[in-house]
């Protein structure tokens, strides 16, 4: 006589007992980890589920849901296609984590859940995908910023580079906080964070394969600590602010002109820049002010709170080079004007295109 169903062992326990671990020293990710069987739960169990655990993953749903305080809320996105995938000071993993995080930073607001979409080319090592991963997840850690839900897909050899990464992220502001970039008013201060160029230089140099006496690192960080004690001690007094990627300072403060209508007198002397990172942009041709950054954050604060706000940065580890670069001016061509080095000037345009591909 057959034994009853419910006697035998179940269906779980069958899976996990026939269950091959992944090879992650030399398996290959292939077109069976998107396809939405097995592979691909044993490829987000055992890589993104092992990186990024939470509760909210753990429920294994298509989505998540949580509670948030009352306010206003801030929602953004972007993708990641940084090439190399590996650099000084970090990964595509956690540049994703640290760059979502500092797009909200920059409304003032306290970064609560992010989302995080995989695209991944067939014949990708298992190894980089599990560095990157565990890379990602540690960023999200350090942060307090959970990934909370995610999306994972697997396009055919030569259709992708490696792998790209999309993410998401709310957050949600502080009550009589409206940071905008049309809120720059003649007369404020311009105070940039810190050292300007790293990250750009950092990924230029990896993908030439080109060395320096001096290693040069990225700074890609989370600002949204320091972000919160620039708004605990003088929200108000807080225009806007930004974080200078790609284009860098030159097209962020382009940028602000163009939507305040008004234009920036800056001074080439006072913008922080290490020698190393000047050194490799004279070499490569570069001008550091056009070179990306993704740990730095542009500041148009209201004069009068100009100190107070650079001893609130420098206060900070991220903030320790804050340093006040210019002034915002009245001018209906809305131009970036720098007095340089030399005891001249200049007018400080932003690039038509990108003068370095692939950087975030």
């Amino acid at each position: 006589m057959p034994k009853p169903l419910n006697e035998g062992p179940s269906n779980d326990v069958m899976i996990k007992a026939n269950r091959r671990k992944l090879d992650l020293k030399n398996g290959r990710v292939d077109l069976s980890h998107g396809a939405g069987g097995r592979a691909m739960g044993q490829l987000i169990e055992d890589i993104f589920h092992k990186a990024f655990d939470n509760e909210w993953l753990r429920a294994g749903n298509d989505q998540s849901a949580f509670m948030v305080p009352g306010g206003r809320m801030v929602m953004t996105t972007d993708g990641y296609v940084v090439s190399p995938l590996f650099f000084p000071g970090g990964t595509i993993g956690s540049l994703a984590v640290y760059g979502t995080i500092n797009d909200i930073a920059m409304a003032g607001a306290v970064p609560l859940y992010l989302s995080a979409s995989f695209i991944i080319e067939e014949g990708f090592p298992l190894t980089d995908l599990d560095r990157i991963a565990e890379t990602m997840g540690d960023a999200s850690r350090e942060t307090g910023v959970p990934i909370i839900t995610g999306d994972t897909k697997v396009v055919e050899r030569g259709k992708a580079d490696g792998v790209f990464i999309s993410t998401a992220g709310v957050g949600m502001v502080p009550a009589g906080l409206d940071l905008r970039s049309d809120a720059a008013r003649p007369g404020d201060v311009v105070i940039v964070s810190g050292s300007i160029g790293d990250h750009g230089v950092a990924v230029m140099s990896k993908r030439e394969n080109l060395e320096f006496d001096t290693g040069i690192v990225s700074d890609s960080a989370a600002l949204h600590g320091l972000v919160a004690g620039m708004v605990e001690a003088a929200g108000a007094a807080i225009r806007l602010m930004r974080d200078p990627t790609r284009g860098g300072l030159a097209a962020t403060l382009n940028e602000i002109a163009n939507a305040s209508k008004v234009g920036f007198r800056i001074d080439e002397e006072a913008i922080p820049i290490k020698p190393e990172v000047a050194a490799a942009c004279e070499f490569l041709g570069l001008d550091p002010l056009n070179v990306a950054n993704e740990g730095k954050l542009v500041a148009v604060v209201a004069p009068e709170a100009a100190d107070a706000m650079l001893a609130v940065m420098r206060a900070h580890p991220l903030g320790r080079e804050a340093a006040l670069v210019g002034h915002v001016v009245a001018d209906d061509d809305c131009f970036v004007q720098m007095a340089t080095s030399f005891g001249g000037g200049r007018i400080v345009d932003w690039l038509s295109g990108e003068q370095l591909p692939r950087i975030c």
